[in-house]
């Protein structure tokens, strides 16, 4: 039987038309993935089923119940539980973990808080999740709060749940642990709508399969017939690749743009000595852990520390983010949506936030002029939709990363760092992030690419430093490496600085085969 049937979906925002007669449906005790391109619809889709949005015509069935939701209170009622991208939309980071978890409080609030505690508990030990339920969420990382978040759900003993990007902020061993639970709840019955960027996952761990591209429903199957190659064409309506970066190997060997010597990452109680020529794109790769987001929020001045660097070639003492800025560093974060973006406020404002003083007089803002140059980015980086006065929240994550990395385009920055670019991206936009870096490094740019997408290393970067544990272990040119050799060093191999070598061409590759990644 039928746990969903969504029926000729209709949607807009303003003259943007997102949905067109959307046909979706998920069977009870399947794992159906929902696949697209960014801005092809999936997000809107999934609003409307859990009530953020209503849609401007179409049905929804529950079980062969008609219902339509007026709030996300009203989803959830009716056994809708969802697991987005962004966590800390759903959580209430003041509080600690137990009152997170927690539904609704007993008469007597000792005896509530009592069994608030003892609920969290189980909660957590049953999705792996070793952390004290008096932490405050605000304390926790990214990765230990989609795993509450999950928790929360499961707790709610939802009948239809939507992972959207579930995995991204995940380890292998915490993926591990999630697709267990998928496989329990697809036992017991659960319907799970699965959103994601890593195809792999949804070969692995998905039954069918259903793809939008341009606001209608293009592609509809199994899994098991439906391979790649076949996904990658129909939510892009052609075979597609990633190309690499346009503008690759500029690197002007004889200029260094930034020097780090003994560089402290207070998280990890490590040092870490590097350089970067002008024009060169350079990897950090390293596992969740490893330390590469605390190694670029020390370069930015946000470790609670002051860090000593040469900025071409110039002494600088780095302590805040205006620091930073003023030596020419800017930041690309993690999680765009809370650390990158003015959610609520308009393109215009974001992507011309860091030149307001270029638009400004007598502390004002000249409208014209932003809008002017808002709108020259936009075109520049094909931002889509082309409106300067749409909140930032509604453009796709691949469009809200365009917007995050255009407001610094005219600045006067050299050095950008680039944490995680491509999360919560589709393949198209990738391609457009890698394009737009490929320039930046054209023009005599130095890119840092922290990431643990360690193959699009091997087409963006000029050269990969690996992180494990807080430090770095080993250096690695583009040309000559794999991503066998870089697996086996993010993940602990050989840290004695020495390359492989033919002699042991054998060893290595018996010790990487047995990495689990």
């Amino acid at each position: 039987m039928h746990a969903l049937e969504m029926k000729q979906i209709c949607k807009a925002f303003e003259e943007n038309s997102v949905l067109k007669n959307v046909d979706f449906t998920v069977k009870k005790g399947v794992v159906h993935a929902l696949l697209g391109m960014n801005g092809a619809g999936k997000s809107t889709l999934m609003k409307i089923l859990s009530g953020d949005y209503q849609p401007d015509s179409g049905k929804i069935f529950l079980s062969g119940k008609e219902v339509s939701f007026s709030s996300p209170q009203d989803a959830k009622t009716s056994g809708i539980g969802i697991l987005v991208q962004e966590v800390d939309t759903s959580l209430f980071p003041e509080l600690p973990v137990f009152e997170n978890l927690a539904d609704m409080p007993n008469e007597d609030f000792l005896i509530s808080v009592s069994r608030q505690k003892s609920n969290a508990i189980k909660l957590v030990n049953s999705i792996g999740l070793s952390i004290k339920v008096e932490q405050l969420v605000q304390d926790c990382s990214l990765q230990e709060k989609q795993l509450i978040l999950l928790a929360k759900i499961l707790s709610s003993s939802s009948d239809l749940i939507i992972l959207d990007e579930p995995t991204a902020p995940l380890s292998q061993s915490e993926t591990s642990v999630l697709f267990n639970i998928i496989k329990m709840l697809k036992k017991s019955g659960t319907a799970i709508i699965y959103i994601s960027h890593r195809l792999s996952e949804i070969k692995e761990i998905c039954d069918s399969v259903t793809i939008l591209r341009d606001g209608v429903t293009a592609y509809t199957n199994s899994v098991a017939a439906t391979d790649i190659p076949v996904m990658i064409k129909e939510m892009t309506g052609s075979q597609s690749g990633l190309k690499g970066a346009a503008g690759k190997s500029s690197v002007n060997e004889e200029k260094l743009s930034l020097k780090v010597r003994n560089l402290s990452i207070p998280q990890k109680q490590t040092a870490v000595d590097f350089t970067v020529h002008s024009g060169e794109i350079v990897g950090i790769a390293g596992l969740v852990g490893a330390g590469k987001t605390e190694l670029a929020q020390a370069l930015y001045g946000l470790s609670g520390e002051k860090v000593s660097l040469e900025v071409e070639g110039k002494a600088v003492s780095v302590s805040s983010p205006s620091d930073a800025i003023s030596a020419g560093i800017c930041l690309i974060p993690e999680e765009r949506r809370r650390q990158g973006l003015f959610i609520k406020h308009s393109v215009a404002e974001n992507i011309t936030s860091q030149i307001l003083k270029k638009l400004s007089a007598a502390g004002w803002v000249n409208n014209r002029k932003q809008r002017n140059e808002a709108e020259g980015l936009m075109k520049q980086l094909t931002i889509t939709p082309q409106s300067t006065s749409i909140a930032a929240r509604y453009l796709s994550g691949g469009n809200q990363q365009k917007v995050v990395i255009g407001k610094w385009l005219k600045t006067d920055s050299s050095v950008y760092l680039f944490d995680e670019p491509t999360k919560g991206i589709d393949i198209a936009a990738k391609q457009e992030v890698f394009d737009i870096i490929g320039s930046l490094a054209k023009s005599g740019k130095s890119i840092l690419y922290f990431t643990s997408e360690w193959q699009e290393l091997l087409e963006v970067a000029d050269r990969i430093l690996i992180m494990y544990n807080g430090k770095m272990v080993k250096e690695l040119s583009c040309r000559e490496t794999s991503l066998e050799e870089i697996i086996y060093y993010a993940s602990g191999g050989d840290q004695s600085g020495t390359n492989r070598t033919s002699d042991n061409k054998e060893t290595y590759e018996r010790k990487s085969s047995s990495v689990s990644i």
